[in-house]
């Protein structure tokens, strides 16, 4: 096409960056384009350039998950006409495309009148497993999405999908920046019509039984003193007091308590732990008794 040539001849470079959904991608969005000098990213049928959206239209805002999906590959000729037409309009050199995978990406490039990503970042290159696993949690549990722009943009825009707003704080290093200032991003939590969902609740008690439970599992010699749940938007807390038997080692095994812990209750309950902090009262040379209850 006529308008792929001239971005060529321009030189503007396509970046993507692709990850099944729920993976991150939007989170990491503007951190890649600011690594890269990326002035313009399209992310869920959005245009967006210097923190406003330019043109498009929201997945987000739509009601089903396959509409969201034709409303992200630009679908509709309208919608897509006004998008490629605003690109046309604006000077860049380097822009971001979002999606779940090359395919996805490819098709929306080619629908937008640009050339091919020549370059393809994979949310696996850039997140560790750790992380990707709990965007997927997060998603899955509560139905939350990122968009990568202050939430005052998306509120003007769409201020029936406007949810909350997170701010994330990135020390660049210093190998890659002039001054040390810290670099700042904003960015909107929704929750989309296609991804409402209530939200599981479960009760202190329930939940210090099902603590008491794992640890019993993991090592009978641990005796629980206290529990304290912390209920918050993004999760349960628990900070867990506890007496050890000598000679545990406490630095590796404690860690695989809480992972126990978490793991366990978020597999059986589909709610989201945040934390498990573990405290060490006291450490014990004799033979502990039965626990016999629990309280918080």
């Amino acid at each position: 096409m006529l308008r792929e040539f001239l971005y060529a001849v321009k030189r503007v470079k396509i970046y993507a960056l692709v990850g099944e959904s729920g993976t991150g991608k939007s989170f990491r969005a503007k951190l890649v384009a600011q690594k890269y000098g990326i002035e313009v990213i399209v992310d869920d049928g959005l245009l967006i350039k210097d923190n406003r959206i330019l043109a498009g239209h929201s997945a987000k805002k739509e009601k089903t998950f396959m509409a969201a999906v034709k409303a992200a590959l630009f679908d509709d000729p309208k919608e897509r006409e006004a998008v490629a037409a605003t690109l046309q309009g604006e000077k860049f050199k380097k822009i971001l495309l979002l999606g779940t995978s090359e395919k996805m990406v490819n098709k929306i490039a080619l629908r937008l009148n640009l050339p091919s990503p020549s370059r393809i970042i994979h949310i696996e290159d850039i997140a560790s497993q750790e992380d990707i696993e709990k965007a997927i949690r997060t998603r899955k549990i509560e139905g939350k999405h990122i968009i990568p722009i202050p939430s005052i943009e998306v509120k003007h825009a769409y201020p029936q999908i406007f949810y909350d707003a997170i701010r994330i704080f990135r020390q660049r290093r210093v190998a890659e920046m002039i001054s040390s200032t810290p670099q700042v991003h904003e960015k909107s939590l929704v929750r989309p019509e296609y991804s409402k969902r209530g939200r599981v609740i479960i009760s202190e008690a329930a939940l210090s039984q099902m603590v008491i439970h794992c640890v019993d599992e993991y090592n009978r010699d641990i005796v629980i003193k206290k529990i304290a749940v912390k209920d918050d938007k993004a999760g349960y807390r628990l900070v867990v007091t506890i007496d050890v038997p000598y000679g545990i080692q406490l630095s590796g095994n404690i860690h695989e308590l809480q992972h126990y812990i978490i793991d366990n209750i978020e597999r059986y309950t589909g709610i989201l732990i945040e934390a498990v902090n573990i405290i060490i009262d006291k450490i014990r040379e004799e033979k502990p008794q039965a626990f016999a209850g629990g309280g918080t």
